[in-house]
């Protein structure tokens, strides 16, 4: 509450590489966002996802810096040099920029509406299983299904070790 992000509901990836917990993961914002820390691709400039990684902090913590993230931003460690200079130089006109891409981006469905009887009902996440009406959020390599393993598969794995 109280920052342009405020009612967006946002989709992230969090990618652990194989020697995780001992580096960081790696952060992307799937949901489109006007942010100073947050790259074109989505991808997020956070110290914690960097140079200020230890293996005891995990995913809650850097989900929460990722949470502050948003309420405090930091233009000096910019990734989208507009937002930063436009936060720097204008606040409020930074702020409407963020705003609108919250409610054209990263609105969900309405909390308090009914849902039809022909809809699915929200899932964990609060959105409906259904196709929404507005824009979906871009599709991103990782976000594919791999196709179904054969049975033979496991055997050739085997014998290539």
């Amino acid at each position: 509450e109280g920052t342009p992000y405020a009612g967006g509901l946002f989709r992230m990836k969090l990618v652990l590489g194989k020697d995780f917990p001992a580096s960081p993961p790696k952060g992307f914002f799937l949901t489109k966002i006007f942010h100073p820390n947050v790259g074109p691709s989505g991808e997020i400039c956070v110290n914690v996802l960097k140079r200020d990684w230890r293996a005891e902090l995990g995913l809650r913590h850097v989900l929460l810096t990722i949470r502050c993230l948003l309420i405090q931003p930091n233009p000096e460690s910019a990734l989208n040099e507009e937002a930063a200079r436009l936060l720097l130089e204008d606040f409020e006109r930074s702020a409407a920029r963020a705003r609108l891409l919250t409610d054209t981006h990263a609105r969900g469905p309405p909390r308090s509406a009914p849902h039809p009887k022909n809809e699915t009902p929200p899932g964990p996440s609060g959105l409906a299983h259904n196709p929404p009406d507005g824009p979906v959020p871009k599709k991103h390599a990782g976000d594919r299904k791999a196709p179904p393993k054969k049975k033979g598969d496991k055997k050739r794995a085997l014998r290539r070790l």
